[in-house]
């Protein structure tokens, strides 16, 4: 389902960017069209439109006149190369100020990290 706490179209762009991350949408083949989607996701077509051609000017999905949106070959990397940088604004900096405030060696951090990873 899509993620309420953004716009509908970014959350429908992200919902495409999921699946082409996990494989659904593997690359050089076609992803749902607009009006599929909007009627599997119950929102306006210009909505899922809008979700899409951000994906497309992102250079995530490539158009094929009169066939459709495609996934863009390397755009796995591309959408995992974005994904990271956005973690890395949202959450590593902040986790490493707050660090830092804290007087928390990096070393101090990375045993937390690896604390919760194994409970």
């Amino acid at each position: 389902m899509l993620d309420e706490s953004k716009p509908l179209f970014i959350a429908v762009a992200e919902q495409i960017e999921d699946g082409v991350l996990d494989g659904t949408y593997p690359e050089e083949t076609p992803v749902p069209s607009t009006n599929e989607l909007a009627a599997f996701l119950r929102i306006n077509p210009a909505t899922a439109g809008k979700g899409l051609n951000r994906l497309a000017d992102a250079g995530v999905l490539v158009k094929r006149r009169g066939v459709g949106m495609f996934v863009a070959p390397g755009a796995t990397d591309l959408v995992r190369r974005r994904r990271r940088q956005d973690f890395r604004q949202a959450y590593i900096a902040p986790l490493l100020r707050e660090a830092d405030h804290l007087g928390l060696t990096a070393q101090e951090v990375i045993t937390m990290l690896t604390e919760e990873d194994h409970r």
